[in-house]
């Protein structure tokens, strides 16, 4: 995984989270868009686990509350064959990636000048 999620990358001296709070204390943040990506990416929820360094319990734990937050499952799984079962991404999974994305985007280019001048601050 390299460096764990929201840690300012070399180079960088601070790195802005994005972490939505619902009303019913259900959370949205980085690390489940992130097992999301890379259910995406392993096409797998173990392999996904592995290769952002969490046990196979805690992703499929958060991907339990990911689907119970939202209008439809986050993925669908896939039936074995001679490469065995996984797991893919449902256009709702896609959609909260996509959207989260967005938003952090927003949120670092709107937060840009007011970060600096924190860091001003800083020792």
């Amino acid at each position: 995984m390299g460096r764990r999620l929201n840690q300012p990358a070399k180079g960088e001296q601070a790195v802005l989270s994005l972490r939505i709070d619902f009303a019913d204390g259900k959370r949205l943040g980085p690390g489940k868009v992130r097992l999301l990506e890379a259910i995406a990416e392993t096409g797998s929820i173990s392999g996904a686990g592995r290769a952002i360094g969490m046990s196979y319990k805690r992703a499929w734990d958060l991907l339990e509350e990911l689907n119970s937050m939202f209008v439809g499952p986050v993925t669908e799984s896939r039936s074995g064959g001679s490469k065995g079962g996984g797991a893919v991404l449902t256009p709702v999974g896609q959609d909260i990636i996509t959207l989260y994305r967005r938003m952090e985007k927003q949120s670092a280019s709107a937060s840009k000048a007011a970060l600096a001048r924190i860091l001003q601050q800083m020792r």
